[in-house]
């Protein structure tokens, strides 16, 4: 399995979204899943906020581009690339007043370009072309963010990530969320990080069934 993982806290060791990320791609390697991990880290290498160059190139037909606007684009191509060899996405982020990571911002208006991760079909659809990518979305929240709690209505980042993503093409994507942790008692915040821990290892599981079912399923249409 070709997975990229994308992490996106300014914290490095103290960052638990990090720790959770690296925990779910031990567990699926504990399942047996053979993988080749395509990391990025956005934090270190950030995509170029949307720039005027870059709004005009990406609109401009492809064969009218000049090498200027080619150059401006180079490195969106590169990531969107990337994201469509990919069979698996991990992204893990913290909330940040209520929504995501700025660099995580960037690299989301750098991967939707239209004809590379979305295209415009004929009867004037919308089609995303992550449609293949399992997709995993693994946040850590200072507060309680969960439905029923007085601050379940803040949470700016789910609905955020489902429609960029889901414009892309991701329909089913799962979301591991930690919380609450910073505004939170000890125990509680164990509590948090123990669930997610939990969540994580059902869905390395899940991931690992589905992988080998379609490996045999390959091997059965071979013999």
């Amino acid at each position: 399995m070709k997975l990229m993982h994308v992490d996106a806290s300014a914290k490095r060791e103290r960052s638990n979204s990090r720790a959770l990320s690296r925990f779910f791609i031990e567990r699926l390697r504990e399942e047996g899943v053979a993988l080749d991990v395509d990391y990025l880290d956005v934090t270190v290498d950030t995509p170029p906020h949307v720039s005027e160059a870059f709004a005009i190139a990406t609109y401009t037909p492809e064969h009218e581009r000049t090498p200027a606007m080619r150059a401006t684009l180079a490195g969106s191509d590169a990531l969107c690339r990337r994201l469509l060899e990919a069979d698996a996405l991990v992204f893990a982020m913290p909330m940040y007043n209520w929504s995501m990571p700025s660099a995580f911002k960037a690299f989301v208006d750098s991967v939707t370009r239209t004809n590379v991760t979305y295209v415009n079909s004929a009867d004037g659809r919308i089609v995303g072309q992550l449609g293949r990518q399992k997709a995993l979305f693994i946040t850590s929240r200072g507060a309680d963010l969960r439905p029923g709690t007085p601050y379940s209505s803040m949470d700016a980042l789910t609905p955020a990530l489902k429609a960029a993503f889901g414009f892309l093409g991701v329909t089913d994507p799962t979301f591991v969320d930690a919380q609450p942790l910073q505004f939170s008692n000890q125990e509680e915040r164990a509590q948090a990080l123990e669930r997610a821990r939990a969540e994580l290892s059902a869905v390395a599981a899940a991931w690992a069934k589905s992988g080998m079912s379609h490996e045999a399923d390959k091997e059965a249409v071979a013999f």
